[in-house]
């Protein structure tokens, strides 16, 4: 199969120019202009731009949370990510505490392999530490190529781990040149505050935020920067929402900390004052950390700009409203049966499933909120939604750039297009879109997985089961 995309504007996060795209078995073999080829299947990207494959570093797809399960499969989600310009999605693979790092990466696996129209990777969960689990992860790391871990410094009792196995894990890490990645809050910071406002009769979810407030994120991160300072081992924050958090990493990379700071895109588009809308509306927009105030959203754009965040991801966690967030509804009749209680107690905030549901929409709101505002420019776009996290995580230059031996992970883009998002013609298994209504500003007329066609104007062409899992390199 070969594809000539010809008359676009190729743009990467180091240049732009206008040039021909010849791809034959699943790579990029010719980039020059007026390129004399046939090809099976021409794309004429006249008035368009061509970008790289989108990589969207921090998702769930298979995600046991609060009793319940997440509602997007890898059909239903390599589907949305493609027709919104993501070819590769890297997902969070979190086992509880009980289980094996074995057997949850072969169950989180076996949720892709043969599915997925698009490529796959993992970030392999610790939430646990002995020697038993030491030899699976260096397993894991060896066999799989999946190098890069996930520790969580929240959810208590859960997934969260204690300091000695934060410091066990970084400690592998930095042996196995891994990249650990964090969710940074303080968990008992958190677990305090929530009682006290459950306690006060505060149970909706407009307390969501002040339950999780910009300190217990800004200790959290503090908190893994002194670990990794100790340890020498590479980490990658994700979801940083706000400035004291972003400061607290920043500061530690001044003292030679090797450390990379994600951002989410719900926090640049959103802010606090959606999950406060009445008649729990604002359940919708429950994630952790939560979607803070204006001033945060204004901080983390500029911090895009000036490269200090390298990363824009959407920590995808699809969960229906109706039902599955409603689990956390304080009104009895209205809060989901019981038996998805797992506290077995009368529902509150903290029993909302945590996430907003963005794979399909992320390049298209970063493009629209970002380039057409003039708060970042082109080349920065794909830097911080493909090409850094392809360096970050040892898929570059096999994806993220436009390159003579890569991956023909493409999209042509169209600057043109104007339309709405809505969950009526979305891709994502939810019955609601976070970012319902919001005016989009360009979106991909074309995406290419290897060199095959998979999406078109909002339509998937593409074939389920045609993703790869990705041996990923270390560091």
């Amino acid at each position: 199969m070969s594809l000539l995309i010809k008359n676009g504007e190729i743009v990467t996060a180091r240049e732009r120019r206008f040039a021909d795209i010849y791809c034959e078995g699943e790579t990029i073999t010719e980039i020059g202009e007026n390129l004399d080829r046939s090809a099976d299947e021409v794309i004429d990207a006249s008035g368009k731009y061509v970008f790289p494959g989108f990589i969207d570093p921090h998702v769930h797809i298979y995600l046991p949370f609060m009793g319940t399960f997440s509602k997007d499969d890898y059909d239903s989600a390599s589907r949305a990510a493609l027709v919104g310009g993501t070819t590769t999605l890297i997902e969070m693979c979190c086992p509880s505490r009980s289980e094996e790092p074995r057997d949850a990466f072969k169950l989180w696996n076996s949720k892709a392999e043969g599915i997925s129209a698009c490529d796959y990777s993992f970030h392999m969960g610790v939430t646990g530490f002995d020697d038993s689990r030491e030899e699976q992860l260096r397993e894991i790391v060896e066999k799989e190529g999946i190098t890069s871990f996930k520790v969580f410094l929240a959810y208590k009792g859960a997934f969260g781990i204690d300091d000695r196995e934060l410091y066990q894990t970084l400690r592998l890490a930095k042996e196995l040149g891994v990249v650990v990645t964090a969710h940074c809050e303080n968990a008992d910071l958190v677990a305090e505050t929530q009682a006290k406002l459950v306690a006060e009769g505060k149970l909706g979810p407009e307390w969501h935020e002040p339950s999780r407030p910009v300190t217990v994120e800004a200790e959290g991160c503090s908190h893994l920067m002194a670990f990794a300072e100790m340890t020498g081992a590479e980490v990658y924050v994700v979801h940083t929402s706000c400035k004291p958090a972003v400061e607290a990493i920043t500061s530690a990379k001044v003292r030679g900390v090797k450390a990379t700071i994600e951002t989410v895109i719900p926090y640049l588009i959103l802010d606090s004052s959606y999950a406060e809308r009445p008649d729990f509306e604002g359940a919708k927009f429950v994630m952790s950390p939560p979607i803070r105030s204006r001033e945060h959203q204004d901080f983390l754009w500029k911090k895009l700009a000036d490269g200090t965040i390298a990363t824009v991801a959407t920590d995808h966690a699809p969960f229906d409203f109706h039902t599955q967030k409603h689990m956390g509804h304080p009104d009895p009749e209205k809060a989901v049966d019981a038996k998805f209680n797992p506290l077995h107690r009368p529902a509150d905030f903290t029993l909302i499933p945590n996430g907003i549901p963005s794979v399909e929409d992320r390049v298209n709101l970063l493009y629209t909120y970002g380039v057409t505002t003039g708060k970042i420019d082109l080349s920065t776009f794909v830097a911080v939604a493909s090409t850094n996290a392809a360096k970050q995580f040892g898929l570059h230059p096999r994806k993220g750039d436009i390159t003579i031996g890569g991956d023909a992970d493409l999209v042509v883009y169209d600057p043109d297009y104007r339309g709405v998002i809505s969950v009526d013609t979305q891709l994502m298994n939810t019955d609601y879109s976070g970012f319902e209504g919001v005016e989009i500003k360009g979106r991909p007329s074309a995406t290419t997985i290897r060199g095959t066609v998979a999406a078109r104007d909002g339509q998937f062409i593409g074939t389920p089961g045609l993703g790869k899992l990705l041996r990923r390199k270390t560091r």
